[in-house]
């Protein structure tokens, strides 16, 4: 009768034996862990130093010229306007800041607009440690007068309550103000009107010259004047109730003027200009009118 099979012990390798102990040791490990919840991290405090007193006025200094950044844009571009820098390179002043820095009439106005508010605010002595900090807080402020400007700033400044001052704050304040001295509009496109300056730095230099109304807003009119357009408040202008067809008359003379003054003659001829800016009649004389020909002959050649 045969023998059944024998059966023969299962040989366990070496390797085998140390997976088996290391997954044990493993095992083992995890049991003795303490609960995540319970763990202690540290942390290695991290010393912040104290400013120095330099670092600190270092740090003031550069806040300052962020904050005041808009403000000398506006500055640098009504001293590039006035005394016509450009006058080399492009036939108007438009041309050159769309070309030179990328900003629209718009644009460029609204800086210019702005650096004269920050100047009129500048002389309030309540105002030298909150000035303006965005063309964006000032914009509304540019159609009331100086000490409107001021009453309104610091008046906005109250009801922020030491929170971020926003253009919205301003412009509720602003309309406030406007609704208080609201003065009906009467002026019509066309219109010729002289300036009257009173204290109003952006027109120092324009009183006594006439100008033609070219938009009706609100509060204010567009008007032409002999080197430019210009935004003017009500209070600034008054009509010389010319007749329809004097108005014509001196449109066609602004236009003429316009012209010669785009043209890029030398500086000399700006003070002949700024007279015919002056006149306080519907007409040029004979003389006026041969040396405003001889200069639009000399912008054609």
């Amino acid at each position: 009768m045969p023998k059944p099979p024998s059966r023969r012990s299962k040989a366990t390798s070496p390797a085998s034996t140390d997976s088996t102990s290391a997954a044990s040791s493993v095992n083992e490990d995890i049991s003795q862990q303490v609960d995540p919840s319970s763990a202690t991290i540290t942390v290695s405090a991290v010393e912040v130093t104290e400013l120095t007193q330099e670092e600190q006025s270092d740090r003031l200094y550069l806040e300052r010229k962020v904050e005041r950044a808009f403000f000398e844009a506006g500055k640098a571009l009504i001293e590039l306007r006035d005394r016509r820098l450009c006058r080399s390179t492009h036939k108007t002043f438009d041309e050159y800041c769309l070309d030179r820095f990328g900003y629209n009439r718009s644009r460029s106005y609204q800086l210019v607009d702005a650096a004269v508010v920050v100047d009129n605010l500048q002389k309030c002595p309540q105002i030298v440690d909150i000035l303006p900090t965005a063309e964006g807080q000032v914009r509304p402020m540019t159609k009331l007068e100086p000490q409107e400007q001021q009453e309104a700033w610091l008046r906005a400044v109250e009801l922020a309550g030491g929170k971020v001052l926003t253009g919205r704050i301003v412009k509720d304040v602003v309309q406030r103000i406007m609704e208080r001295t609201q003065v009906p509009n009467t002026y019509q496109l066309g219109e010729v009107c002289q300036i009257l300056a009173k204290d109003n730095p952006e027109l120092r230099g324009k009183g006594g010259c006439w100008a033609i109304v070219s938009a009706v807003n609100d509060f204010s009119c567009s008007v032409r004047m002999w080197d430019g357009e210009y935004a003017v408040g009500l209070q600034h202008l008054k009509s010389f109730n010319y007749l329809p067809q004097e108005c014509q008359q001196m449109q066609v003379i602004c236009d003429r003027i316009n012209r010669v003054y785009s043209g890029g003659l030398e500086e000399s001829v700006q003070g002949f200009l700024e007279s015919l800016g002056k006149l306080k009649r519907a007409y040029l004389t004979g003389l006026e009118e041969k040396v405003l020909s001889l200069l639009e002959v000399e912008i054609k050649d």
